[in-house]
């Protein structure tokens, strides 16, 4: 994941941001990046295709995230390194209450997957 997050840092939008495996039923898990935008940015569509494009120009397709979700904070350890785990197990939650294609507030899926079957 942090070949992922850096080359998500390196947009300029991005002040920090964190990956986790997203359950699917047909890939076995698909990554999702959470995203903290720089001050001067909001969560959009727009900004969240541009973030889709950017790590496709960067990375391999098969390390590209298929999620983003735009938030304000991350779970950190008391000497400040994120706590994916309680990411993973929150998003494992999610998808087992809500379903696949169930979407949060500030998340968007990139469009060449598809919204429902990623």
């Amino acid at each position: 994941p942090f070949e992922v997050e850096s080359c998500l840092l390196e947009h300029e939008a991005g002040a920090e941001s964190a990956i986790v495996g997203r359950p699917d039923s047909l890939r076995g898990a698909i990554l999702k990046a959470f995203v903290i935008l720089c001050p001067n940015y909001t969560p959009s569509e727009e900004l969240a295709h541009q973030l889709f494009k950017f790590a496709r120009d960067h990375l391999a397709p098969v390390k590209c995230p298929r999620v983003i979700e735009f938030v304000k904070d991350l779970p950190k350890t008391v000497s400040v390194k994120i706590r994916r785990v309680e990411l993973r197990e929150a998003e494992e939650r999610w998808v087992k209450g809500q379903g696949e294609g169930a979407r949060r507030e500030n998340e968007y899926f990139d469009a060449r997957f598809g919204k429902a079957k990623l």
